[in-house]
């Protein structure tokens, strides 16, 4: 799930997206401030839109935001009270995070893609689809996992690379609009002491 808000370019509305709806194509039920967006063929909710979102709360960050437990209470309240009965989970579960390739295959329907298996915590492991030059098995880089947004706004969910399941991205540090990152392909490199599963800090993982 993804929270995401831009009060100057969008207007005070918080949107919610839970899952990736594709080019499958969607309607709209609104009440009061709530919008919910679900798909036509099945209606299984897609996202949510709440206006005049900080009528019930502040929020001062701008893109993908993170709200509280208390707040994800709030924005429950509303709902029930304009007759929703579904409830947003709150994933406070960090998306960008430090991983390592722990084994690497090439893709059997590709000549740039691998198949690789990336330790993204403690006994979790998940593919990703990649086509970095410089991937390999023990390379600890930057993962981008399904609910995170990226700095130029596209939104990563479990998808498929020519018939390959893909469970996030490794991420370069153009991706990752790091300050002087190289304009060129390649995943971000790490040096071997980092901690898979660490969350994301520029400050740390980044040095130009």
């Amino acid at each position: 799930m993804i929270f995401t808000y831009n009060k100057e370019h969008v207007g005070d509305v918080l949107m919610v997206i839970v899952k990736n709806s594709g080019d499958a194509k969607l309607d709209v039920e609104r009440k009061g401030n709530v919008a919910r967006v679900f798909l036509k063929e099945t209606g299984e909710t897609v996202a949510w839109n709440i206006f005049e979102v900080s009528s019930m709360f502040e929020i001062a960050e701008r893109g993908q935001v993170f709200l509280t437990d208390e707040q994800v209470v709030r924005l429950n309240q509303e709902l029930q009270a304009q007759g929703f009965t579904e409830e947003i989970i709150n994933d406070k579960e960090p998306k960008f995070v430090v991983g390592e390739i722990v084994e690497m295959v090439a893709h059997p329907d590709s000549d740039h893609l691998n198949i690789c298996q990336v330790a993204v915590g403690n006994d979790k492991t998940v593919q990703i689809v990649a086509g970095a030059p410089n991937a390999r098995v023990g390379l600890k880089t930057i993962v981008a996992l399904p609910g995170a947004m990226m700095p130029k706004g596209n939104l990563i969910f479990p998808g498929e690379l020519r018939g390959e399941k893909s469970f996030g991205m490794m991420c370069s540090p153009r991706e990752l609009a790091l300050p002087n990152a190289p304009q060129k392909r390649g995943v971000i490199e790490l040096s071997e002491d980092q901690v898979v599963g660490t969350p994301f800090d520029p400050a740390k993982h980044w040095t130009a």
